[in-house]
C-alpha cells in the first residue's frame, strides 16, 4: 500500500510538472500569436487557428509512424466533442480579442478552470478539499489582479459574451479529457482536437495569406508550442483531478504575463506582481494542503 502511494505521488509531481511546461509553451505561443497579428506581419487570428490545427495534425501522423500502437482510439464520441470544442474556443475567445481589450477578455475567459472545477463535482463526483477551493479563489484573484492592472471595470457586450462562451466551452473540454484519458492516450486526444476542431476555424481563415520567411518561421514555432502545451495538458489529465488541475492552470495567464515583459516590451505593474505572487501562493497551497488525505 505504501509503495502504490508513494507510485501515485510521483506521478502527480510528474503531471504538475506537465502542467507548469504546459503553461510555458502556451505563454510563449500567446506571445508570438499576438506579435504575429500586428500589423506588417500579415498573419491574422483565423490563418493562426488553421495552421495550429494542421501543424499539429501533421505532428500527430509522424509520431504515429514514428511509434506503433501510439493511434488507439477507444471512445470517438468523446474524441470528438473534445475536438469540436476545442475549435469553437479557439473562434469565441479570438473573436472575443478582437473586440474587447485583452485583459478583460482574459479576466472572463479564466474562468474555465473554475467551471471545470464545478462541472466535475457532477461527471466524476469530485469532491474537492476546502484546501482546493480556497487555493482557486485565491489564484484566481491574483489572475484577476494581473489581467486587470486594478481596474476592474467590465461591461458585457459581444466581445464579453464570446470570452464566456470560450470559458464555457474550454471547461467542456477539460472534462471531456479528463474523461477519455480512461480510454485514450493524449497524443490521440490531441489528433482528434486538430481533426474535428479544424473545420470550425477554416471559415474564419478565407482572406490571402501573407508571405515571407520570418513572419511563416515565427507561425510555425508558434504552433509546435501549441502542440506542446496541448500535449502537456491532456497527459496531466490523466492523473491529477480537475480541481487541482484548475489550480495550475492559473499559471498560464501569469506565465504570458511575464513573458510579456521582456519579449514584446510590455509594463509590468505594481498590481500585476502583486497579482503573480498571490498567484503563486495559490497554486503553492493548493498543491501542498489541497490534497484529500487517504486513509
Amino acid at each position: 500500500m505504501t509503495a502504490a502511494l508513494a507510485a501515485l505521488s510521483r506521478r502527480r509531481m510528474v503531471a504538475r510538472g506537465q502542467l507548469a511546461g504546459s503553461a510555458l509553451c502556451f505563454g510563449l505561443m500567446a506571445i508570438l500569436a499576438r506579435k504575429l497579428t500586428l500589423p506588417g506581419m500579415g498573419f491574422t487570428a483565423g490563418h493562426l487557428a488553421v495552421l495550429r490545427f494542421v501543424v499539429g495534425g501533421l505532428l500527430s501522423l509522424v509520431a504515429f509512424s514514428v511509434i506503433p500502437g501510439l493511434y488507439r482510439p477507444s471512445n470517438y464520441r468523446l474524441l470528438v466533442m473534445r475536438g469540436l470544442s476545442g475549435g469553437a474556443v479557439v473562434v469565441l475567445y479570438f473573436y472575443a480579442l478582437a473586440h474587447v481589450p485583452a485583459g478583460e477578455a482574459g479576466i472572463l475567459y479564466n474562468v474555465f478552470p473554475v467551471l471545470a472545477t464545478a462541472l466535475s463535482l457532477v461527471a466524476f463526483r469530485e469532491r474537492p478539499t476546502v484546501h482546493l477551493w480556497l487555493a482557486i479563489l485565491a489564484a484566481s484573484l491574483g489572475v484577476v489582479l494581473v489581467l486587470s492592472q486594478g481596474h476592474l471595470g467590465l461591461g458585457f457586450g459581444r466581445g464579453q459574451l464570446a470570452a464566456l462562451a470560450a470559458a464555457g466551452f474550454a471547461a467542456t473540454s477539460a472534462i471531456a479529457i479528463r474523461a477519455v484519458r480512461h480510454t485514450d492516450n493524449a497524443a490521440t486526444i490531441f489528433f482528434f482536437f486538430c481533426v474535428a476542431g479544424l473545420p470550425v476555424v477554416v471559415p474564419f481563415a478565407l482572406t490571402p495569406l501573407p508571405g515571407g520567411l520570418v513572419p511563416w518561421s515565427l507561425a510555425l514555432l508558434m504552433s509546435v508550442l501549441a502542440y506542446g502545451g496541448q500535449m502537456l495538458m491532456s497527459q496531466a489529465y490523466g492523473t491529477l483531478a480537475v480541481s487541482e488541475a484548475a489550480i495550475w492552470l492559473q499559471l498560464l495567464p501569469i506565465t504570458q504575463y511575464l513573458l510579456a515583459v521582456p519579449l514584446l516590451g510590455e509594463r509590468a505593474t505594481a498590481f500585476g506582481l502583486a497579482g503573480v505572487i498571490i498567484t503563486v501562493a495559490g497554486v503553492a497551497y493548493g498543491t501542498v494542503m489541497g490534497a484529500r488525505r487517504r486513509g
